[in-house]
């Protein structure tokens, strides 16, 4: 006791370092864009003007912010519902003693190797209306009729955008519930089979309440991405066609970087920021209620 006493200080000299970063790099950067979106600024002018609210109250008058915030609920169902159960039945397959199991992995597992702006470039390429492999594939089995000009209609860009991110991000859900697998005693599944439990009935009754963690993670990750999705929506579109592919954090980029309205961004930012706490608070609180903790 006299030495963890005399020696008090080692611990947060230890977290000095990593905690100056986060306060420099996280928290300042937050506070200060807080204290923006209260003002008018051109990111350039030497002094800010304080308008109060006037950029939130705009906001909630522009048809463009309301397209980006319904983009992003598209963003956000579309992947928790193909992403998260694409990864684990991959993963659950991926368990299995299976010849070149490794080399399926690694397959599988590479997508998530490469930025969101190589795979937004790929995808282009994929979309290309004339010479794009989407549209050769389409053409060589005889469904051309379903060919799309895939990034230049505005009823299914942002599904064309999300389908391309999902490509990347069923892989990394894959890796967490390949690592949760891992944590399932064999020794479970083994009974259920001598009680005579089928294929379904384990996984339902054994294997997936093991991977409840994993889940969590899975879930909380992909609607971290959805809500955060800039890079691929960037490169392939920009936010069109007539900003019908926006989302807030593109919107965000678009008003304080290119229309120098950095006032406005800010707030953009704000908003984007309440909305994935919140959702994140409210998961993670059900999820803890679930498990009876306090």
């Amino acid at each position: 006791m006299r030495v963890y006493r005399k020696h008090w200080w080692v611990p947060w000299a230890f977290l000095a370092l990593p905690l100056a970063m986060y306060l420099v790099w996280v928290i300042i950067p937050i506070i200060q864009t807080l204290s923006l979106s209260f003002t008018s600024w051109d990111g350039l002018s030497p002094t800010t003007r304080f308008i109060g609210w006037r950029n939130f109250e705009d906001l909630f008058h522009d048809s463009i912010f309301w397209t980006s915030i319904q983009n992003n609920i598209r963003w956000l169902i579309l992947f928790i519902l193909v992403p998260v159960p694409g990864g684990l039945a991959i993963a659950l397959l991926l368990d299995q003693k299976l010849p070149g199991n490794k080399m399926y992995k690694t397959l599988f597992y590479l997508p998530m190797t490469l930025s969101f702006v190589v795979i937004g470039l790929v995808w282009s390429w994929i979309y290309d209306p004339q010479y794009g492999a989407l549209t050769t594939a389409l053409n060589s089995i005889g469904l051309s009729s379903l060919n799309r000009a895939w990034l230049n209609d505005p009823s299914i860009v942002t599904y064309s955008l999300v389908f391309a991110a999902i490509w990347r991000q069923i892989p990394y859900i894959m890796v967490l519930y390949l690592a949760g697998l891992k944590n399932v005693p064999p020794e479970m599944v083994e009974a259920g089979i001598v009680d005579g439990a089928n294929r379904v009935q384990r996984f339902w009754y054994i294997i997936f309440p093991m991977l409840k963690p994993a889940t969590i993670i899975a879930v909380t990750v992909s609607v971290i991405d959805s809500l955060r999705s800039f890079d691929i929506v960037f490169v392939m579109t920009r936010g069109g066609p007539f900003y019908s592919s926006n989302v807030l954090a593109n919107y965000m980029y678009i008003e304080g970087f290119h229309n120098y309205r950095m006032g406005y961004g800010s707030a953009i930012a704000v908003i984007q920021f309440a909305i994935t706490f919140g959702f994140i608070l409210v998961y993670l609180s059900n999820v803890m209620k679930s498990e009876g903790v306090d």
